[in-house]
């Protein structure tokens, strides 16, 4: 079977519905419309064992081959952003204040051109079943718990998924071992002091001093505390206190997250962050209170013999000249509690085409994506189960 030949074959199909789906963006949780369009592209492969949820966007299909094997799961999420496009392409979206800014459009589009080449090589895969899921909500990190927590996984035995990235040339691939994205822990803190007059600060406890210590102090941590070999960033992104220019501010709040690979490390955050955040506190006079928020473990790609399936797939449908060794993120990806489950690895593809005028990163108002690379990226993900079957 030449699978890149198929993939290239179904490359203006990959490419068609990627737009429909750029076009047609829904926020995390709302992809019902999505879900439906998805499982009519679905239906016209001629695949029709289709499991879905009546209180959850997403579903599951299924591909058997009617022979005794293993199964691989193969996954995209389907949830866009609330962001308000800038991209000035013909198929911007036509819902306003909402963009595929991530790139998710190009996962469903990549996962359903795997699908048609799948189908043509079903009566070639040496056996078992290869599940397909479309999952909702990875936007706000914890939207596969709900499938995880419902059984899709059951009989899985390892279940593969990508990115596409913003930042690495068209039309690498990134299949390094390893870690891969960062855990996500988040966390909410209420500084307490005393109001009094602005004039007159001895008369109150200024909780904006306060917390303004305490993110120093939360800094100093991840320089002076933690193991500088060990990739850590605490980030304090919202800081919101006071009411008026001449009032001491009374209350604070400051929303944050972690990110680590380490587990040791993950298991005394919360501790940590209290000593910091009562000690800086207790130094001015005031009072803190925490609230910690443990989401989402690492993706790391740990396992042997995934590791090599994924990275033989990617030499042998585009070479060494192909692959790219691509260095370690700090963004996360919930694509980890389905790893904590079974078996999984997790590669990127890269987008960036200067040439072209395509460098917005992720996440970025004027995101897209140089559609010439997602034939491969439907390539992998098909060889992938094809190979990972074969054993």
């Amino acid at each position: 079977m030449d699978i890149r030949a198929l993939a290239e074959q179904y490359s203006d199909y990959i490419v068609e519905r990627r737009r429909y789906y750029h076009q047609h963006p829904e926020l995390s949780l709302k992809e019902w419309e999505t879900t439906k369009a998805l499982i009519e592209d679905v239906k016209a492969m001629g695949i029709t064992d289709i499991q879905t949820f009546d209180d959850y966007p997403g579903f599951v299909a299924t591909l058997d081959t009617g022979k005794p094997g293993r199964t691989v799961m193969l996954r995209s999420d389907i949830d866009a952003l609330p962001v308000k496009e800038q991209t000035g392409l013909p198929f911007a979206s036509c819902n306003e204040g909402v963009m595929h800014a991530c790139g998710h459009d190009n996962h469903m589009a990549m996962l359903l051109g795997a699908m048609k080449i799948l189908c043509d090589v079903k009566d070639e895969i040496k056996g078992g079943k290869v599940k397909f899921i479309f999952q909702s909500a990875e936007e706000i990190g914890y939207g596969s718990r709900y499938y995880v927590e419902h059984g899709v996984l059951d009989g899985v035995d390892a279940i593969f998924g990508m990115h596409i990235w913003g930042t690495v040339d068209a039309p690498l691939l990134g299949l390094a071992a390893g870690n891969r994205m960062a855990s996500m822990d988040n966390f909410n803190i209420r500084v307490k002091g005393l109001q009094s007059h602005g004039s007159a600060p001895q008369d109150g406890h200024d909780a904006i001093v306060a917390a303004s210590a305490i993110v120093l102090a939360l800094q100093t941590f991840v320089s002076r505390v933690n193991n500088p070999t060990n990739p850590l960033v605490l980030s304090v992104g919202k800081f919101h206190g006071g009411a008026m220019y001449n009032i001491i501010c009374p209350d604070v709040e400051l929303v944050g997250t972690i990110r680590t690979y380490s587990p040791e490390l993950r298991k005394v955050m919360k501790e940590k962050l209290q000593q910091i955040i009562e000690s800086t506190a207790a130094a001015h006079f005031c009072e803190a209170e925490l609230e910690f928020i443990p989401l989402l473990p690492a993706v790391i790609n740990d396992n042997a013999e995934l590791n090599e399936i994924a990275m033989n797939a990617g030499l042998k449908l585009f070479g060494p000249e192909g692959v790219l060794d691509m260095p370690t993120l700090m963004g996360s990806e919930d694509f980890a509690l389905f790893t904590e489950k079974v078996p999984g690895y997790f590669g990127f593809i890269g987008t960036r085409n200067v040439a072209k005028g395509i460098t917005a990163t992720n996440h970025n108002e004027k995101f897209t994506s140089d559609e010439d690379v997602l034939y491969r990226g439907s390539a992998l993900t098909a060889q992938f189960a094809v190979d990972f079957l074969a054993k």
